[in-house]
């Protein structure tokens, strides 16, 4: 390794900020960049200090809409705080650097870095030679350099963690431009997968999500067709990993020896986030989505036979080009057919780059607006109608962490039951700690959560909760973390009143 590859040495009083936008697999990289500016000696800025820390990174997405908008708003903000502020550093990575490059720069020369998808690892490295150098650093790789799981990483729980298999898409779908961003899909070696998930185990994570912009696709590198369900059965191996998800899968690569490994697994939990995208044999031929209605709902059908309690999520685009009345109609149709715990809608709109950008056939907002909202009521209906379901039974829940926003009000705890349904419960008068099992009885239920009013029934405390204690205490005599504006693990919030391509780990 040359000196300008060795992460620099810094002061230890330059403080950090991540700012993360998009999908898991963001989230999972600025855990990664977190934990590599620590690693060269930066500390994590106060809580709430917006923008107030020398060093702030923006690790960003080019599927939401209006990304870009938001980017250089943000940019813009942090321009008078720069100028006041010698030394201060703004860098800028992810998908919408790897695709913007040079114009980040150009739209904002206050920014001292841009990097991209494939070289996070980089980013210290950047920053030192821009701060020498006084000039801005763009940097942005062709092609993975190293896979980010030999990175640095600052976990955002100590209970519950991301785990990658692999990266890039080798699909073509026309309303993504991520595989143009993150490349073909790169496995990583099934060992050092299970040795990093142990290693998590060891420091007291009880639950993992294997991670991948096409996770059940893992194996392809090798033409290992069950390669996925097999790392579902090794994962049942370990000791002490009680709880294992995975997103998101394609129902292309959706094969009966993954079924059989998750109803065969205990620790695979009874939980399957499957994008849909459309309802419509039309449109999913114009999305280039290589399944169909029948083979969509057969997978659907196969799950609920071999898991009859599993929880099954979805993603739906609506009014992507060309969509008529009938195609959306047959959404609705496979909706009610497939009957998800939880949708999460997106309205379409345009992405640059996209082959659907330039499709003929772009349906105007108010006729989007209309077909979301009648979706939306829908899948209300039908996610309060499948929860109703729950009251009556005793369910094993994983405390967690920040996910009831009015617990302290209400005296009440949150957890994740076992097929990821969010769960408020009575705060018992025992300590229970994030990553903590309790077993309540539900008694109510509303679309998008379930209630447990009584006592709970038991209190287990698990090695998880000893790791956040242990966490908490290191913490409290550390410098305060800012927080990523994470999605929790598992599935995120549901049915987003959000428009976009509907594109993220699928």
């Amino acid at each position: 390794m040359s000196s300008s590859d060795r992460s620099p040495v810094v002061d230890l009083t330059r403080t950090y900020e991540v700012r993360t936008y998009g999908c898991q697999m963001n989230v999972h990289d600025s855990e990664r960049l977190s934990g590599l500016l620590e690693d060269a000696g930066y500390v994590r800025a106060p809580d709430g200090s917006d923008g107030d820390a020398d060093v702030v990174v923006f690790n960003t997405c080019a599927v939401r809409e209006n990304a870009d908008n938001r980017l250089y708003g943000n940019l813009g903000r942090l321009a008078p705080m720069k100028t006041k502020r010698p030394g201060m550093q703004i860098a800028v990575g992810g998908c919408l650097a790897q695709k913007d490059r040079d114009t980040i720069v150009k739209k904002a020369p206050w920014v001292d870095v841009v990097f991209g998808t494939h070289n996070i690892g980089k980013l210290p490295v950047l920053l030192e030679r821009a701060r020498v150098q006084e000039e801005a650093q763009v940097e942005i790789a062709e092609s993975l350099e190293a896979f980010p799981s030999t990175l640095p990483t600052r976990r955002e729980s100590a209970y519950a963690a991301w785990v990658s298999i692999s990266v890039g898409c080798n699909n073509t779908c026309t309303f993504c431009i991520v595989p143009a961003l993150r490349g073909k899909e790169k496995d990583r070696r099934t060992g050092d997968i299970l040795a990093e998930i142990e290693a998590l185990v060891g420091e007291g994570v009880s639950e993992i999500t294997l991670l991948g912009q096409n996770v059940n696709a893992y194996g392809s590198d090798i033409g290992d067709r069950e390669a996925f369900s097999k790392l579902l059965r090794a994962c049942g191996k370990i000791e002490g990993l009680e709880r294992v998800r995975f997103t998101s899968p394609h129902p292309r690569d959706f094969t009966d020896d993954v079924i059989a490994a998750m109803a065969e697994t205990p620790n695979v939990m009874p939980q399957l986030h499957m994008p849909m995208q459309s309802g419509s044999d039309t449109v999913l031929k114009a999305m280039r989505r290589s399944y169909r209605q029948e083979r969509y709902l057969g997978i659907i059908d196969k799950v609920r036979a071999a898991i009859p309690h599993a929880a099954i999520t979805t993603d739906i685009i609506v009014g992507f080009p060309g969509e008529t009345e009938e195609d959306f109609d047959q959404t609705l149709h496979a909706v009610r057919e497939a009957r998800f715990a939880q949708a999460f809608t997106f309205q379409y709109s345009k992405r640059p780059g996209t082959p659907a950008a330039t499709m003929e056939g772009q349906i105007p907002k108010e006729v989007v607006q209309a077909r979301y909202e009648r979706l939306v009521a829908l899948q209300e209906e039908i996610s309060w109608d499948e929860n109703k379901k729950q009251v009556g039974r005793t369910l094993e829940l994983m405390v967690a962490e920040g996910e009831g926003r009015k617990d302290e009000a209400t005296h009440r705890l949150s957890g994740r039951a076992a097929d990821n349904r969010l769960v408020h419960f009575t705060k018992p008068d025992t300590e229970v700690r994030p990553g903590d099992v309790v077993t309540v009885e539900i008694t109510y239920a509303a679309p998008h959560h379930l209630l447990a009013e009584g006592a709970v029934l038991d209190v287990r405390r698990t090695r998880a909760g000893d790791a956040w204690d242990k966490r908490n205490a290191a913490e409290a005599v550390k410098p305060a973390g800012v927080m990523l504006g994470l999605p929790k693990i598992g599935a995120p919030e549901p049915l987003p009143v959000a428009t976009g391509s509907g594109c993220g780990c699928d």
